[in-house]
Parts: structure tokens; C-alpha cells; sequence
């Protein structure tokens, strides 16, 4: 996938980073969250977002749960920033969908 694409679909949805605070900047000049920002977007969601390294097939694993510890969604991701963007682009992704 890719930190661009994880980015470009980020974007996609709508974000932006009008507040840098907690924002790296690509290589590219666009701005995107760390991971402790998208933890904090997924918490002011009702989420917690966890990412963790998963040595086995050299990746990071993305998984966020609701409030009371189910499962809702999981993607994963060549690094944790990858990994972290592409599950808050996910999260805002199913958010547009369901206010239609």
C-alpha cells in the first residue's frame, strides 16, 4: 500500500490539517497525524486505536475497538504511521457512509 496511498485516501475523506499539532510532514509537503493523533481522533470517536508490530510478517497491525473491547475494524501497514493513517482514513471513510 504505501504511506502515499495510506495519505491519498486520508485526504479522500475529507481531512485536513488545518491543526498541525501531532502532524508529521511528508516527503511530499502534505501534512498527515501521528499515531498518537489518530489514537486521539479514533478516542473523541468512541474508539481506542492500537498499533502494534507484527515481527512474523514484518508489518504493523492497525485495530481499533468500541467501548466495551469488541473488534470493529483492523488494517495493516508496511510502518505504524501507514498503518495509523489508513485506519482513521477507514474510520472517517465509514462515518461519510453511515450519516448518508
Amino acid at each position: 500500500m504505501g504511506l502515499d496511498y495510506a495519505i491519498d485516501e486520508l485526504y479522500s475523506t475529507g481531512w485536513s490539517p488545518l491543526d498541525t499539532t501531532g502532524c508529521l510532514r511528508h516527503n511530499d509537503g502534505r501534512s498527515f497525524p501521528t499515531v498518537d493523533r489518530a489514537c486521539e481522533e479514533f478516542k473523541s470517536s468512541g474508539f481506542d486505536l492500537s498499533v502494534r508490530y507484527i515481527q512474523l510478517f514484518d508489518c504493523h497491525r492497525a485495530e481499533w475497538r468500541d467501548g466495551s473491547g469488541l473488534q470493529v475494524g483492523g488494517v495493516v501497514g508496511s510502518c505504524a504511521d501507514e498503518a495509523a493513517v489508513y485506519a482513521l482514513a477507514q474510520l472517517r471513510r465509514k462515518a461519510m457512509a453511515a450519516a448518508v
